[in-house]
């Protein structure tokens, strides 16, 4: 009993010895310099950093400016025009550009002696105007931590159709993560985003195109019409149209009048995107399954509805709940289902689906097949909203990468999907990609495009 008693006492005195070590003078004055010391680093990091920036910044604009006086001095002959905006700290700066008489791609170029200035970078937030002041949100205003840019990662992803998560949003993702290497790489991808930029024309809410109706609605605006859909207690049916889809509507009647009968078709890709532009039209947003889950999952949760997969081989659905719990822990899963089942067992699955009477159904078995599924048994799932989604299963169980952000602000996911499968993706994009121009130059030459019986028929 003493023994047990002398160990514990000891326990004790050792711990209070480490404890009056830690609150001690000396092990507070310790800690004190090593956070000081952490503070010098971090501002003697970041003041490095700025000064590069800005050193790089001083000299590529002298540099610039040097070589391209000449046209500068030709161009200044038609007018400047200057705009009050707000810069760093939301400073007021005059910014300066040529008139619109001036070539597109050279109205910008006095910006060089903003830059030359310090009222502007090479790369950053975009530019506010004066009464352009952000809204009350914390967010926005950390726009103004940095210089404006020339160039933005916001304008980049509106060039791309991906700037789902707004201006601001971007703007913030950019500040939170800029470094010096990637400025140099959105100054590359603005490079061909100029050359190619799209048309200026108002987008419209609905268009046509090859005899296909697209509805033309942004991210939000279409995961808040997914659910309004299903709210209204009737089934509905959502497809997403790339340039293959399009090649096969040309040959396929039953497909066609899938679409046609659909209660929202959306543009995917940029080939939809740039045969759009060729009749001067404009898609607003590039819409397609894998960017809009994470969307209409929240606005699922919002509301307190349901979402059911179906589709993919086994372990794959299993695989997506996992990451959905992740994301949106709240979201009402109604239920999953491989989609290698026999003919014999599809009742059974159509019955599963119809009881757990989801809100949404996700439907991945690739197009045509889906589509065609889904309007063959619309009625039987019951009162869902059912959306053909093809590889989206593959992607969000971490069976097939997707490809990086870079590629798709270039419009080079295509190239990312033939690099991972050339053998079987091939055809698609060089074959495919180069029937669908030859279509849309068709119909753009003569004015005719295959009408729904599949016969020539002039498009609106």
């Amino acid at each position: 009993m003493f023994a047990i008693r002398s160990r514990n006492d000891s326990q004790l005195r050792r711990a209070l010895r480490n404890l009056g070590g830690s609150f001690g003078g000396s092990d507070i004055r310790r800690r004190r310099r090593r956070h000081y010391y952490r503070m010098v680093r971090w501002k003697l990091t970041t003041g490095a950093k700025s000064k590069i920036r800005r050193l790089a910044d001083l000299t590529v604009a002298a540099l610039l400016l040097s070589v391209l006086s000449p046209l500068l001095l030709v161009l200044w002959a038609g007018g400047v025009q200057k705009e009050l905006c707000r810069g760093r700290w939301a400073k007021p700066f005059w910014r300066y550009q040529f008139s619109s008489r001036a070539p597109v791609l050279c109205r910008s170029l006095p910006m060089l002696f903003n830059v030359l200035r310090g009222d502007m970078s090479f790369v950053g937030p975009r530019a506010l105007l004066r009464e352009e002041l952000p809204a009350s949100d914390p967010a926005a205003w950390k726009r103004y931590d940095l210089r404006p840019g020339l160039l933005s990662l916001s304008w980049l992803r509106k060039q791309a159709n991906i700037a789902y998560t707004g201006e601001v949003g971007i703007d913030v993702e950019y500040i939170e993560t800029t470094t010096l290497r990637g400025d140099l790489g959105i100054v590359l991808r603005s490079i061909p985003a100029m050359l190619f930029r799209g048309n200026s024309a108002e987008a419209q809410e609905e268009l046509k195109l090859l005899g296909v109706r697209i509805d033309n609605p942004t991210m939000h605006e279409a995961s808040q019409r997914i659910v309004s859909l299903a709210e209204a207690g009737e089934p509905g049916q959502v497809c997403f149209v790339n340039a293959d889809c399009f090649n096969i509507a040309a040959s396929d009647t039953l497909y066609r009048r899938t679409l046609a009968a659909a209660d929202m078709v959306l543009a995917d890709g940029i080939g939809v995107r740039l045969a759009a532009s060729a009749f001067g039209q404009k898609i607003r947003e590039n819409i397609n399954g894998t960017d809009m889950l994470p969307y209409l999952c929240e606005t699922l949760q919002s509301s307190g509805k349901s979402i059911y997969l179906l589709g993919g081989k086994q372990g794959v659905a299993e695989d997506v709940v996992a990451w959905m719990r992740g994301r949106v822990p709240t979201l009402r899963v109604a239920g999953l289902q491989h989609g290698y089942f026999s003919s014999n067992e599809e009742p059974g699955v159509l019955e599963a689906v119809r009881m757990a009477q989801p809100a949404v159904l996700l439907v991945a078995f690739g197009a045509p097949k889906q589509e065609k599924w889904i309007a063959a048994h619309k009625r039987e799932l019951g009162p869902a909203v059912a959306i053909g989604v093809g590889g989206l299963l593959d992607f969000y169980s971490g069976r097939v990468a997707r490809a990086p952000l870079w590629m798709r602000e270039l419009g080079l996911e295509w190239m990312f999907r033939f690099l991972q499968e050339p053998g079987r993706m091939w055809r698609r994009y060089f074959v495919g990609n180069a029937m669908f121009l030859f279509r849309v130059a068709r119909e753009r030459m003569f004015g005719t495009a295959l009408a729904l019986d599949g016969r020539p028929g002039s498009i609106s």
